[in-house]
């Protein structure tokens, strides 16, 4: 036997190690009676990176995090964080911070006394307590009674207490309702914050215009199913171009053959041209001797394609 063997070194074009997914769901389908709200649902969020979990009201996306969570049992399918079922981690709390819709607080409790419950149940240091109110803003409100806390502060109340673990994942639903403005954009950095110091975030939301703003990548489901798994920049990307010319019959020729596809526009003279960057349709209509009297590309939102893919999916 050759005892002198040793093991070959590392391919030199091997890249950096990619970082395991933090929640991972394999055909999720979950029935209540002869309802189906989850279908065969199949997707992972992973580290440094904040997912939205979008779909319309009844799409299923509650109950998905439920099931996560371990707070509802799947007909089929499975779905682990960090590797196992929810109910399996040694330290749940130190894991998975969560924030379900639904939340509930002793109304004569004070929101510091709310969180020292909260650690002493969870085995976590009662110092801990003081640094995620500092850290959510309710600071000079901790003494309060919950009672007396308006929408806006029991969601950041909630958050604390998901945050006092000093968790590797976030799972949030709705977490910016009763937030104003200022405070939704306070919630933006620090979960970006969150995700940027390689943990991660699946956050479910019915603001598009905040969710295209924070997300770094979308899960769109619709009745229980996966519509689209895609990155924000790709699905809220450039949109058509729009061109205008006094002479369209000669450009729309030179556009088609360069492959785009082009058809009327809103408004007269107008062209809207797929396929093509706006730069490559300036060039056709210098090349075909039509001036062009204005060019832009359209822009399309989060939510813009958020609609398109739930209405195709009705459809």
């Amino acid at each position: 036997m050759d005892t002198d063997r040793r093991p070959a070194p590392p391919c030199a074009s091997a890249g950096p190690p990619v970082p395991a997914p933090a929640i991972v769901t394999r055909g999720l389908t979950k029935r209540f009676g002869d309802v189906e709200a989850v279908r065969d649902l199949t997707f992972e969020v992973h580290p440094r990176r904040v997912t939205g979990f979008l779909g319309p009201n009844g799409a299923g996306k509650s109950t998905t995090l439920r099931i996560v969570l371990g707070l509802v049992r799947p007909t089929d399918g499975t779905a682990t964080v960090l590797g196992m079922p929810y109910g399996s981690l040694p330290d749940p709390s130190r894991s998975v911070g969560a924030v379900l819709e639904a939340q509930s607080f002793v109304p004569s409790r004070s929101g510091r006394n709310h969180l020292r419950v909260v650690a002493a149940a969870a085995g976590i240091d009662d110092g801990r307590v003081d640094e995620v109110l500092d850290q959510v803003g309710l600071a000079a409100a901790a003494h309060r009674k919950a009672a007396t806390y308006s929408l806006g502060m029991r969601q950041r109340l909630a958050l604390a207490g998901a945050l006092l673990g000093d968790p590797g994942v976030l799972i949030l639903d709705e977490p910016a309702n009763g937030l104003d403005p200022q405070g939704i954009r306070w919630l933006r950095e620090l979960l970006r914050s969150f995700a940027a110091g390689g943990r991660a975030v699946l956050v479910s939301s019915h603001l598009l215009g905040e969710m295209g703003q924070l997300a770094d990548e979308a899960i769109v489901i619709h009745r229980g199913r996966l519509v689209r798994h895609a990155p924000v920049a790709e699905l809220s990307g450039d949109g058509p171009v729009v061109v205008t010319a006094a002479a369209l019959e000669p450009l729309a020729a030179a556009l088609a053959e360069r492959g785009a596809e082009v058809a009327a526009g809103p408004a007269p003279n107008e062209l809207v041209v797929r396929g093509l960057h706006a730069s490559a349709v300036g060039d056709a209509a210098f090349d075909a001797g039509v001036p062009v009297h204005g060019l832009r590309t359209e822009h399309t939102s989060l939510e813009e394609a958020f609609l398109d893919l739930t209405e195709g999916a009705e459809r």
